[in-house]
């Protein structure tokens, strides 16, 4: 699995790059992905702080059943990649 996530960082962004120079429109994709995926990681974090506060809960205690909410770990991931990309792009404008 370690192997599968290592070449995941290393090969999603490369693709991402090649793809985006063949075909225009990926780039409004990836962007827009890039924007849904922000949105649903702020609000999944907002709202479960929200909750710790709420209920008086312990913070280090409650705020692992965030990170074992699928839509926290695809979005928080995408978003990884997506800032991998970004910056291949900016170190190949330079």
């Amino acid at each position: 699995m370690k192997i599968v996530l290592i070449f995941g960082i290393i090969l999603l962004p490369l693709i991402m790059f090649f793809a985006q120079k063949y075909l225009i429109k990926f780039r409004l994709i990836f962007n827009i992905g890039a924007l849904i995926s922000t949105f649903v990681f702020g609000n999944i974090t907002s709202l479960s702080i929200y909750q710790i506060i709420k209920d008086n809960t312990v913070l280090m205690t409650n705020i692992h059943a965030v990170f074992l909410n699928p839509f926290f770990l695809i979005t928080g991931s995408y978003m990884g990649v997506y800032i991998l990309y970004r910056l291949l792009i900016v170190t190949a404008k330079e």
